[in-house]
């Protein structure tokens, strides 16, 4: 009696978990998207949203959120919507893998948007290659960035390009002959920026007559200001980031080093003049666009941002933005998911109206484009002049 109860139990039972009634406490299925989210386009973006360089990050989020948003409203691409994955890096390279693996693997994004920090984008940029997943820089100078792989691009200008044309408008436009440099240690991007200017001030006839350095995190610069102006130079190149450009011009002018400063694009964030203040009138620094400018893709995007955030977009927003349009654009001209065509599509890209200038990919996957030159003068931050490729 029990066995024949326990054969018609098991037969039961059978026919229930063949007909899917039944779980034998096996893993469970991985849920099914729903039919929005699987109509999405999964787009990655991985920036350092905390950490030392944080306003960096939230500008790349900002700048990618609205490109987004502007994009869906219009109708998405392809029939869809892009939906943006963002990932804090914390500022840190080994995180920047870690989090870029996440969202290849796990999240199966077809592209990414991101890094900004040069060094962070070099961690992440060989792992995107070889999963050939299109990535593109909003901000990453460093010439070393694009040559990881033919699926990694940029929109931003690169260190060799920007140093040369610091130097020239250094030598040219400012008239000056001896300069010194204050670069930092720990950044990839301040070492190269610092090299690539150098050079090109020598070859124009300048002279660098003193090359200090310091540590990302140091909050000490006044040793290294003491030798600098000692060497008499006419102006100070600082190829660091907001975060210590801040402290170092209120240390030169506590030592009575009145010397014009000078730098690159990673000056801009709005907490440099907070930072700085009255200390660094008077100095210069090379930027990818300038908010003023008078083209119709500059005036959209400034004001459409200025009316979610309430404050003028820095160049980070800018160049995320672009980078996030320019992915959108290349999507619809592949007609397709499939990251190989989006990849060509990339690179193919000609003209292209972005906020941070007319951006054509060239061979390398960088874009050439005018260096803009800003001075802040009165604490307001207004163009100096522009410097042509």
């Amino acid at each position: 009696m029990i066995v024949d109860l326990l054969r018609k139990s098991l037969a039961i039972l059978a026919i229930a978990t063949a007909l899917g009634l039944i779980s034998l406490g096996c893993a469970p299925e991985r849920e099914a998207p729903t039919d929005a989210s699987a109509a999405d386009i999964p787009v990655g973006v991985f920036a350092g949203l905390t950490g030392p360089t944080a306003t960096f990050g939230q500008a790349t989020r900002d700048g990618a959120t609205l490109a987004a948003e502007e994009i869906n409203a219009a109708g998405g691409v392809l029939g869809r919507k892009i939906r943006l994955l963002i990932e804090d890096n914390q500022g840190r390279p080994d995180e920047a893998a870690s989090v870029v693996t996440k969202l290849i693997t796990a999240n199966e994004v077809i592209a990414l948007i991101g890094e900004n920090a040069s060094n962070r984008s070099l961690a992440a940029a060989p792992i995107a290659q070889a999963h050939q997943t299109p990535m593109i820089s909003p901000s990453s100078t460093n010439p070393e960035v694009t040559r990881k792989g033919d699926y990694i691009f940029r929109v931003c200008y690169t260190d060799p390009y920007q140093g040369a044309a610091i130097a020239a408008f250094t030598r040219r436009n400012l008239g000056f002959e001896r300069v010194a440099i204050l670069k930092d240690l720990k950044n990839d991007y301040s070492i190269g920026l610092a090299e690539f200017f150098g050079e090109a001030f020598r070859k124009s006839g300048g002279s660098i007559v003193a090359d200090q350095s310091y540590s990302e995190g140091d909050n000490d610069f006044r040793s290294q200001l003491t030798a600098i102006a000692r060497a008499k130079p006419q102006a100070i190149f600082i190829p660091g980031y907001y975060t210590d450009v801040g402290s170092i011009a209120i240390q030169a002018r506590d030592l009575r080093i009145d010397l014009p400063l000078i730098g690159g694009d990673g000056w801009d964030s709005p907490k440099l003049l907070e930072i700085g203040g009255s200390a660094l009138e008077g100095a210069y620094f090379a930027n990818h666009y300038f908010v003023g400018e008078d083209r119709p893709a500059v005036r959209n995007f400034v004001d459409k941002f200025r009316r979610k955030h309430g404050r003028d977009p820095d160049a980070v927003n800018a160049l995320s933005y672009d980078a996030t349009r320019i992915l959108a654009d290349a999507i619809a001209r592949a007609g397709s998911l499939d990251r190989k065509a989006i990849r060509d599509e990339i690179a193919r890209t000609k003209e292209f109206a972005g906020v941070a200038g007319v951006i054509t990919m060239g061979e390398d996957r960088n874009p050439v484009k005018p260096v803009a030159m800003l001075k802040i003068e009165k604490g307001e931050i207004g163009l100096s002049d522009w410097i042509q490729p």
